[in-house]
């Protein structure tokens, strides 16, 4: 009775279309969960984001979730991640995208997730780390670790997309740092954001994971644009 009285005033809707939701329905609505446009890469097509960087980094395997269209369901999806508090979204996403990868054999030999970190201001605007809370799940699912405290970011800079390629190289070192490497010394990475476009700020991440001993870098993302 409780609950019914609850949710009569507080209703649980989509995060997608704001719909409510049915008792047996949490975060999406099953009609949005079914229209969610879903790229498949890791089961249909393991190269397709690979591509983005070619020539760039190595990288032995990489993949996203979602494809990300301006003014679609994914952008709803990630404004209420990074902005209206909801980290239930980044739960979901991992926690899906986690356990496919669990069934695939190129991503079983991964040792650690490591997330794109946020400047420490913004952390503490923000509250949380949305990447984090995707990384976490995907951990999790994959049964290993996820480290925080390796991969930090050093200054609050604007975004690099719209910076071009020899700028972007020449602020690799100015954007992010690394700290602990004997915790990724000879270990599979999983590299993980939300939203690969460019992909300057997994290149420039990577730059920076590289410079630990023998390390393998893959990479996962919630959307690719």
């Amino acid at each position: 009775m409780l609950k019914n009285l609850f949710n009569l005033f507080f209703p649980k809707v989509c995060l997608s279309c704001t719909n409510m939701l049915t008792d047996n329905e949490m975060y999406i609505c099953t009609s949005c969960r079914h229209d969610l446009p879903i790229t498949n890469f890791h089961f249909e097509d393991p190269d397709q984001v690979k591509k983005v960087f070619y020539g760039r980094i190595k990288l032995e395997n990489a993949t996203s979730l979602l494809r990300f269209q301006k003014k679609g369901m994914v952008q709803q999806l990630m404004h209420n991640l990074k902005y209206k508090g909801h980290q239930e979204v980044g739960n979901f996403l991992g926690s899906w995208l986690g356990k496919e990868l669990s069934g695939i054999a190129e991503y079983e030999d991964i040792d650690v997730v490591i997330p794109v970190p946020l400047h420490k201001k913004k952390l503490k605007k923000r509250k949380y780390n949305q990447v984090s809370v995707f990384a976490k799940e995907i951990a999790k699912s994959l049964n290993i670790v996820c480290y925080e405290n390796v991969l930090i970011k050093i200054n609050n800079s604007a975004s690099q997309v719209k910076k071009n390629r020899l700028a972007r190289w020449n602020s690799k070192d100015e954007i992010f740092s690394v700290q602990n490497l004997n915790l990724i010394n000879n270990k599979h990475i999983l590299l993980v954001d939300d939203i690969i476009t460019t992909g300057a700020t997994i290149e420039a991440c990577a730059y920076q994971l590289l410079k630990a001993k023998n390390v393998k870098i893959s990479v996962a993302s919630m959307a690719i644009a």
